[in-house]
């Protein structure tokens, strides 16, 4: 089984040696699809670095791929341009900030590598590893954007907006992504729960960022994802 790893980056220098690190870590042979989405910072510098390295070393079991969007359109277009590229069997969405932890890949591959499952999300509500605890508002607000997800799709789904989620690619052929920032998260869980995927949930670790570290998303996004789940439960 081949892996595709999906990497939207923006202005993440401070960690973008560190994913590449613990991606590289785990023992599987892989791609590593890096989407640079217009950053300001040392992120393209340092990805065209590593992706040089990365072909001197001859290593056989990861691949790394980059390419540069010409400016910042958000973490849906981003993974738009990735999956573009995915030659893998199954597919993970890995954000760069070390939110997520790579260690958590054999857990959420299981049920795909078992057959049971085509959709595997992470979940940050039901167990798992260390969480950083973070923002009351925030955590309310995922939880009544995964209430209305799960009306709206019949799922029984703990945590709709995890950055966790992981495919089979086969599910993902024919699937056009609209939403450019993230509304990724309630676009592909809607337009997944109507092809009727197997979807199942494994708890996760969570390093949660402060906005002082560099979090990005927004109570705006979250109304920007109430708007989506209605968009694409009804229309494509």
């Amino acid at each position: 089984m081949k892996l595709s790893v999906l990497v939207p980056v923006y202005n993440e220098e401070r960690t973008l040696e560190e994913i590449v690190r613990r991606v590289c870590a785990i023992s599987l042979p892989k791609e590593i699809i890096f989407v640079d989405d217009g950053s300001q910072d040392r992120s393209r510098e340092i990805l065209s670095r590593l992706h040089e390295e990365n072909k001197r070393s001859g290593d056989v079991l990861n691949t790394i791929k980059i390419f540069f969007q010409a400016q910042n359109e958000g973490k849906g277009a981003a993974l738009k341009v990735a999956l573009g590229h995915v030659t893998g069997d199954v597919v993970i969405i890995q954000d760069a900030d070390l939110e997520y932890d790579p260690k958590d890949y054999p857990g959420l591959l299981a049920p795909i590598q078992e057959g049971v499952a085509d959709v595997v999300y992470g979940t940050r509500f039901a167990g798992g590893g260390a969480h950083h605890v973070l923002f009351f508002w925030h955590s309310l607000g995922n939880r009544l954007l995964t209430l209305l997800s799960n009306m709206l799709t019949n799922l029984n789904l703990s945590d709709m907006e995890v950055g966790y989620k992981v495919f089979r690619a086969e599910v993902l052929k024919g699937i056009d992504l609209k939403s450019k920032r993230f509304g990724f998260e309630p676009e592909i869980t809607m337009k997944l729960a109507k092809k009727h995927c197997r979807f199942y949930e494994v708890p996760i670790s969570y390093y949660g960022r402060t906005y002082e570290e560099g979090k990005k998303i927004t109570w705006k996004d979250g109304l920007a994802a109430l708007y989506c789940m209605i968009r694409f439960r009804f229309s494509d």
